[in-house]
């Protein structure tokens, strides 16, 4: 396992409450953080159907791109009665030709789990996958994973995607009504993060 050396690390997204939630996962460690947005890095394709294939495309592309150690993510929620989708899918549900509508998204999901007469509890989990890319090519890889089910109507207007429908297994609350301390607490990207840090930075 390489351990993570610099004082800089780039966050390969264009995703500001992503970038924002990464910021403040990393503030402990005293690293200065950048963004691939700021940098004006393209956003590359993401053409592989697995979380760990669409972030290793993100992160070896920044760290080439920028010559720092690049930490990207690929997240996404499965529905276990939607056989995983929406999946590595999970944004796209939400793409309309004036940007993402994540009501739209959500209220599709629903729909579509009517239309599949899915039984209760609706059962789901969030997943992230990170990848710490390095120029010279190594990457780490760290998954974490937050179970749930997927609940309606929407509830709560914190955290971002599909939050408002997700209640994490023990809670009776959604992710959107959580307050973001506690969110960023229990999330699949603070399980995978804190595998990242006892990986390279602890």
């Amino acid at each position: 396992m390489r351990k993570f050396e610099g004082d800089r690390l780039l966050v390969a997204t264009h995703n500001k409450g992503k970038l924002a939630e990464m910021t403040a996962l990393l503030a402990p460690f005293g690293i200065s953080v950048v963004s691939a947005a700021e940098l004006g890095l393209p956003e590359p394709v993401e053409t592989e159907n697995t979380f760990v294939g669409n972030a290793r495309i993100k992160a070896h592309s920044a760290a080439k791109a920028s010559g720092l150690p690049a930490l990207a993510d690929d997240s996404g929620i499965t529905i276990d009665a939607l056989d995983g989708a929406p999946g590595v899918y999970t944004a796209d549900w939400a793409e309309t030709p004036n940007g993402r509508d994540f009501v739209m998204a959500m209220t599709k999901t629903w729909e579509k789990l009517e239309a599949a007469d899915a039984p209760f509890p609706r059962t789901a989990q969030f997943n992230a996958t990170l990848v710490l890319a390095w120029p010279d090519g190594h990457d780490e890889v760290f998954v974490g994973r937050l179970p749930g089910q997927v609940v309606w109507p929407m509830r709560g207007a914190q955290g971002h995607g599909y939050d408002p429908i997700f209640q994490p297994d023990g809670f009776d609350t959604t992710l959107g009504e959580l307050p973001t301390e506690k969110k960023n607490e229990i999330s699949h990207r603070a399980d995978a993060f804190r595998k990242l840090v006892e990986g390279c930075f602890a």
